[in-house]
């Protein structure tokens, strides 16, 4: 279970105190319809500033949630540890909180289209404090032409697919030029979202990048196409403001993402083989369906397997060592 960091929590809980609860609701399922609706056509989906407190208040807890899972992985395979932020599409700044809960960061850059995006992610940070406190906001169109200001760390968090398709890959490759050691992108976990990343992976790859994680297959080209698609998901704790704006009664939710990490040098740590599915328990064995050596594939573990007390522990989503005695 994903849990956000107090001092985030807190300033969230201030956000929605200085709002009236039904118009924070009211704005929640208008913004949640639009997603729905209008996402991929590059419209502006969110202007208004009680649209943005809407936004952070009820999705914020679970785009946190999977940009510090994204992110984990992302760092542990690398063996990277950036010092520089450049947050693109920031929104309210959940990747930027993720990141600071995992990393020194000495500079932030947030940028972000939508004014009241900005003013809302500019007052979370300074309620927040630390290195968030003193980010530095700008406006950014991400559809634009000209050169980003370089970091050692770019994300994008839920934005690529925001914009119009033929504009997915010019951001990409902009994010690319401005990373010094890794690009983020964190995707939703749908179908939809994994073909964007998949595009991505192509056109950066065809650059020179290294894919760290979360594939096993490194340079060669992901298995899993057509109808099937690579995703993971982060279960995470729902307030009672969370669930009075979610309109649900759940005490959690499971926000599934999809995430690609690209370096400009050979991942140190990638993973042997990274678990798809969940895993299948039966009596006497696990089955495990797996992605390695750029395929996918059933893996049987039986009690005399020297992996049977790992694979008792792995879940979906996890990296795995398919054979003993290899490092995870």
């Amino acid at each position: 279970m994903a849990d956000m960091p107090q001092a985030l929590g807190r300033a969230l809980d201030s956000l929605a105190a200085s709002r009236e609860a039904d118009g924070l609701a009211r704005d929640a399922r208008e913004i949640s319809e639009n997603y729905r609706l209008h996402t991929g056509k590059g419209r502006r989906l969110l202007t208004r500033e009680g649209e943005a407190a809407a936004y952070a208040v009820s999705r914020m807890p679970a785009t946190f949630a999977a940009a510090q899972a994204a992110l984990r992985e992302s760092l542990a395979a690398s063996g990277l540890n950036p010092a520089t932020l450049l947050d693109c599409g920031a929104g309210t700044g959940a990747v930027t909180f993720a990141a600071d809960t995992l990393l020194p960061l000495t500079s932030i850059l947030c940028m972000e289209r939508e004014t009241a995006m900005r003013t809302v992610g500019e007052r979370l940070m300074r309620a927040y404090g630390g290195a968030p406190a003193e980010a530095v906001w700008a406006a950014c169109n991400l559809a634009g032409e000209d050169p980003l200001p370089r970091a050692q760390l770019v994300c994008e968090g839920y934005m690529l697919g925001e914009l119009r398709e033929d504009a997915r890959i010019p951001a990409a490759l902009r994010m690319w030029n401005a990373a010094e050691q890794m690009l983020l992108c964190i995707e939703p976990g749908t179908p939809q979202g994994f073909a964007n990343l998949n595009a991505v992976r192509d056109a950066l790859t065809r650059e020179g990048a290294y894919l760290a994680a979360p594939c096993p297959s490194g340079q060669t080209a992901c298995p899993m196409r057509g109808k099937d698609w690579c995703h993971f998901a982060v279960r995470v704790q729902r307030t009672r403001l969370h669930r009075q704006l979610k309109g649900g009664a759940a005490p959690y939710e499971d926000e599934k993402f999809c995430y690609m990490a690209f370096t400009r040098t050979p991942p140190q740590a990638a993973c042997a083989a990274r678990i798809l599915r969940h895993p299948q328990v039966a009596p006497g064995r696990i089955v495990l369906t797996l992605c390695e050596e750029g395929r996918t594939g059933q893996r049987v573990i039986s009690k005399k397997d020297p992996l049977w007390k790992r694979a008792r522990k792995a879940t979906w989503g996890d990296s795995f060592a398919s054979h003993a005695g290899e490092k995870e």
